[in-house]
């Protein structure tokens, strides 16, 4: 429990240095800076995997699944790069919602950051109750692993992420039960009028992104528990992932055009973690391989994107 704590207050620290520090004034994140700020949290977190080998070697952490030190490590960066790699169609869907509601570019990180902090409080809902489901029922890691393949499927099949904010069922309802208004209030997330208060754009994005999140989540927590059933391991992968989304977002969302076969590096991921909790009981995986084919699978995927020409309107487009 000490660990957890202290794990959860250190990401409340980031926040508040993130939020109350560096990002106090409200800006347009331009490209240098999103490039910096991603690499600052890509090399926190991987920072984190000698903390994660100090906890296992020393005890101070439960070890459920009586991994060894390097073990809990290779599954802590599997984890953390599957939840980056899947975050990518989650860099889509914001670009997408921002555009519809006409989130100005520098209350955008605002957004972001609050939908973080409930982010982090629903996945680890998730995640506790994932790991329950498949430590109570073992029949469950099954269940999981043919929704990944049908996820997989769906994304192979699909040349595009179409997705319309305003037609969503969160926005009708979100309509209906409060008072909306197309009208900015600066950086709040509220407006009165006339003895009214309604929710500004920002809020209807907040709440819109949020949800879109955990729908999210319904992939990428299943696929990490395929590589671990470890709480702690799971909770911390995904956490960290997280806290680089907004810098991964503002860098990648004016890129992601390029990426046009990223896709298949996402059906490959998901394909694979599918299939092994499927044959878990037979074959067994070494953490090595399982790392392995995911960086390799996101490599080919950006690199081939990089190297084969674009033939007319192929590839995913983002809006202006």
């Amino acid at each position: 429990m000490l660990v957890w704590v202290a794990f959860i207050s250190l990401i409340i620290v980031f926040l508040a240095l993130d939020l109350g520090l560096f990002n106090k004034r409200d800006h347009v994140i331009k490209s240098r800076e999103a490039g910096l700020w991603t690499a600052l949290w890509v090399t926190v977190a991987f920072s984190f995997s000698g903390v994660i080998y100090w906890l296992f070697s020393t005890g101070l952490t439960e070890n459920p699944t009586g991994m060894s030190p390097d073990t809990a490590v290779l599954n802590y960066i599997t984890g953390y790069l599957i939840e980056l790699s899947l975050s990518i169609d989650n860099v889509f869907v914001i670009a997408v919602i921002f555009s519809a509601f006409a989130i100005p570019p520098k209350y955008q990180h605002r957004v972001l950051f609050w939908g973080i902090l409930g982010a982090i409080v629903f996945r680890a809902l998730m995640i506790v109750f994932g790991v329950a489901l498949i430590t109570q029922f073992e029949w469950a890691i099954y269940v999981f692993g043919v929704f990944l393949l049908y996820t997989a499927f769906k994304m192979l099949k699909s040349d595009s992420i179409k997705f319309d904010p305003k037609r969503s069922l969160v926005f009708k309802y979100l309509r209906k039960i409060y008072p909306l208004t197309k009208h900015m209030n600066g950086r709040h997330f509220f407006l009165r009028r006339m003895g009214i208060k309604a929710a500004t754009p920002l809020f209807v994005a907040l709440i819109v992104i949020e949800l879109t999140d955990i729908l999210f989540a319904l992939d990428s927590i299943p696929a990490i528990l395929a590589i671990t059933a470890d709480p702690f391991l799971v909770f911390s992968s995904n956490i960290m992932a997280i806290l680089g989304l907004r810098s991964m977002y503002f860098l990648v969302s004016r890129m992601l055009a390029k990426f046009r076969f990223i896709n298949y590096s996402l059906v490959v991921i998901l394909g694979f973690v599918g299939l092994k909790m499927l044959t878990a009981e037979i074959i067994h995986v070494p953490e090595w391989v399982s790392l392995t084919l995911i960086v390799v699978s996101l490599a080919s995927g950006i690199i081939s994107s990089l190297l084969i020409p674009e033939k007319g309107e192929t590839g995913t487009k983002l809006p202006d």
